[in-house]
């Protein structure tokens, strides 16, 4: 007898559809093939130990299992459901009419019962792009998966509730009218529970009004920033305020954000999500230590890194010099082309990564090279100061658009009562600032904010009056900063424009994007 079950399974941040084909004689052998990884291989002993526990008997028929398309690897163990369903229908257990309409994945544990899985979400869109009526996973998914619309989706909890389901039997034998219903989420009530943290606003910031503004504007055209200043002036304090003066989450972002966290298998950590369907922008914040990989993604098998999972959001990098210098260059390709691809011997998948880079550093190692600070005298030789900040590349520097010294906080300004300006009332701005970039871009669905213009748009959408052209072509030629860096420059430019409403940039706002690329770079690394 030959069976087939319809399963998925992640490759990126997306699925692809997978057929389980189960062919089942008198015997006692058990056969897999189809490319399966090693989880995939030790299904066996745990799917004869889920359905002994449950009573059924499959010791006397022999299986052969076909897992296609065969050139696709098969990971994990979200593939144990859809192989036990079908090692039943072959021993005559469930009944088959019902196995053509849904997708099937779960992970058996010994007793039956259903383990979460990796890339729930992605599965789901799979199924409702393939024609499903639903999907069959466990109930610890049905959440984040139900967020798919136009797909019924039945979260179960054991192996023997999925038989029962699929036979056509009541949820509840004592209940006639108790019968299996697909999980419902509201995904409108999950956005509006999305407002930030209020015990996470800009009004706790005293003074550092420059770089505030600054982050302001980074977060009004998306820009990569660099705060550098002494320990204790508050650069992590700023950087963890940014995403609550970003704009919301679209649907479309939340889905996108989602499915990564979902492959990672983060979601069910509840991490910075609400309920199953993240509605925040993330915020990473990776320790120095992080491995090339963990940055950037990769591995045998292949997962998203931090930069990844950043996407749509922040990844704050505090006391960068003391990243590993390979890590930092590898992302110097995923900051222009929002994106990584890793590539392996048997795959090549494609990870997004459109996010902020925040950066956060010393001026020095002792940290207070160039204070006027009577107590905390620098004691870092020149030597030393040039060796620290050339673990920064300059092609690295130039791809961070809004560079700003930040000093430590006067006392006064520490002791003043007056509240700051709130993160409410600067996130109003950035969200006008934003509607004009939106209205700009509206014939490129891949743009989103000024930080993303191609050089084309750069030249359409950046043009100078003769009076700004000669004080930009002097700044480049003084500072001696490159062709990308005139780019940045005109790109912070015309976000500055955009806060202020104005249809073309004027050299106000050219000065304060030149202001923003003044830090000293004698010792920087070429």
């Amino acid at each position: 007898m030959l069976i087939k079950i319809f399963s998925a399974t992640a490759l990126g941040i997306d699925a692809v559809p997978v057929t389980i084909e189960v062919h089942s004689v008198p015997g006692f052998d058990f056969t897999l093939v189809g490319l399966p990884d090693n989880a995939v291989k030790e299904s066996h002993e745990r799917i004869l130990a889920a359905l002994t526990v449950n009573g059924f008997d499959t010791l006397r028929r022999s299986f052969t299992i076909n897992m296609a398309p065969a050139d696709i690897k098969k990971e994990g163990a979200a593939f144990d459901l859809p192989i036990a369903i079908g090692m039943l229908a072959g021993c005559e257990k469930v009944k088959m009419r019902e196995l053509g309409k849904y997708l099937i994945a779960g992970e058996l544990s010994l007793d039956g019962s259903l383990q979460p899985i990796k890339g729930a979400l992605p599965i789901a869109l799979c199924a409702r792009q393939e024609g499903y009526k639903g999907i069959i996973l466990p109930a610890s998914n049905a959440e984040e998966a139900a967020v798919v619309e136009g797909l019924d989706v039945f979260g179960m909890t054991d192996l023997l509730e999925v038989v029962h389901f699929l036979n056509g039997d009541m949820k509840n034998e004592l209940d006639p009218e108790d019968r299996f219903a697909p999980t419902q989420v509201d995904i409108q009530a999950m956005f509006k529970e999305s407002a930030y943290p209020s015990d996470i606003d800009f009004s706790d910031v005293r003074g550092q009004y420059k770089v505030k503004r600054a982050m302001e504007v980074a977060a009004a055209g998306g820009h990569n920033m660099l705060m550098v200043g002494p320990p204790g002036a508050g650069k992590s304090m700023i950087a963890k305020r940014l995403p609550s003066i970003l704009p919301p989450l679209s649907l479309e972002e939340a889905l996108e954000t989602t499915k990564i966290h979902s492959v990672a298998g983060l979601l069910n950590k509840k991490t910075a999500s609400r309920g199953s369907l993240i509605v925040q922008r993330p915020f990473r914040s990776p320790h120095h230590t992080i491995t090339d990989v963990a940055l950037v993604g990769g591995g045998q098998n292949p997962h998203p890194g931090e930069i990844s999972l950043a996407h749509n959001g922040v990844l704050f990098l505090d006391e960068l010099p003391e990243y590993k210098r390979s890590a930092l260059e590898v992302m110097r390709q995923p900051l222009e082309d929002r994106k990584i691809t890793v590539a392996r011997t048997k795959q090549t998948v494609d990870y997004p990564a459109s996010f902020m880079l925040v950066a956060a550093m010393n001026p020095c190692p002792c940290g207070h090279y160039g204070e006027n600070n009577p107590a905390h005298p620098c004691t870092c030789t020149p030597a030393q100061i040039h060796r620290y900040l050339s673990r920064i590349s300059g092609p690295l520097m130039d791809r961070i658009d809004i560079q700003c010294e930040i000093e430590a906080v006067p006392y006064d300004q520490l002791r003043d009562t007056t509240p700051s300006e709130s993160s409410a009332v600067m996130r109003e701005r950035v969200m006008r600032a934003r509607a004009i970039q939106q209205q700009r871009f509206a014939g490129s669905p891949l743009i989103h904010c000024n930080a993303q213009m191609s050089a084309k748009m750069v030249r359409q959408y950046c043009t100078l009056d003769p009076e700004s052209d000669k004080l930009l072509e002097f700044t480049i030629t003084k500072l001696g900063l490159s062709a990308r860096a005139y780019d940045r420059i005109l790109k912070v430019a015309r976000t500055i424009a955009d806060l202020e409403g104005a249809e073309h940039i004027q050299k106000k706002h050219l000065l304060e994007s030149i202001s923003y690329r003044s830090l000293d770079r004698s010792n920087w690394a070429g």
